[in-house]
């Protein structure tokens, strides 16, 4: 066997234990792959509504990944995906200042601030449960009283196969996994 195999043989495992060490404990390199925008506008409406603002983030990360203009296939529009008619109601329930409809489809201001009262009101609605919440955020807080009122789901993340929908089982589990990376990565923004 060559002296230049037997190099590689040493250096390639050696440069992959390098990298392996540098992933796992590397905090820039965390913030590198998962990333928070707006940072600013979302601690200011965690800490207005009593939120996490890591899990503000990650529901922006799942919703639209940060993209202001966003506009769903359904018609969810800005940043946290809420629908015009959730904004109207949203408006309708607080004072959000001059903040429109049209505002949170396209500013981060005005999407973080009526995607962060409507989280901290659906965990108001399910008694501050959090799995509840982020289902009733993604099919709408009536469908999810019907899940839970006729047995088909309990509620729990152990059971979110149970939902009927795979869209908002899949959401749920997206928004988790983000929720505990960014955890990890940030422990706080």
């Amino acid at each position: 066997m060559s002296r230049r195999i037997k190099r590689k043989r040493f250096i390639l495992p050696l440069v992959l234990i390098l990298l392996g060490a540098l992933f796992v404990q590397s905090d820039w390199l965390g913030r590198w792959i998962y990333p928070i925008s707006f940072q600013e506008e979302i601690k200011k409406n965690a800490a207005t509504y009593d939120l996490d603002p890591l899990l503000i983030a990650a529901i922006i990360r799942v919703e639209s990944n940060y993209r202001l203009n966003a506009v769903s296939p359904k018609g969810a529009v800005g940043i946290m995906q809420i629908m015009p008619e959730t904004a109207k109601w949203i408006l309708q329930k607080d004072d959000f200042g001059s903040i429109t409809v049209k505002d949170a489809g396209r500013e981060a201001h005005a999407g973080i601030a009526l995607g962060s009262w409507y989280v901290k009101e659906l965990n108001r609605q399910f008694d501050g449960k959090l799995i509840v919440s982020l289902a009733a955020y993604n099919a709408g807080p009536g469908k999810v009283r019907q899940w839970l009122e006729k047995g088909t789901w309990d509620g729990e993340e152990q059971t979110l196969r149970n939902i009927p929908y795979g869209e908002t089982r899949h959401y749920v589990q997206r928004v988790m996994y983000y929720y505990k990376k960014y955890q990890k990565v940030y422990e706080t923004l």
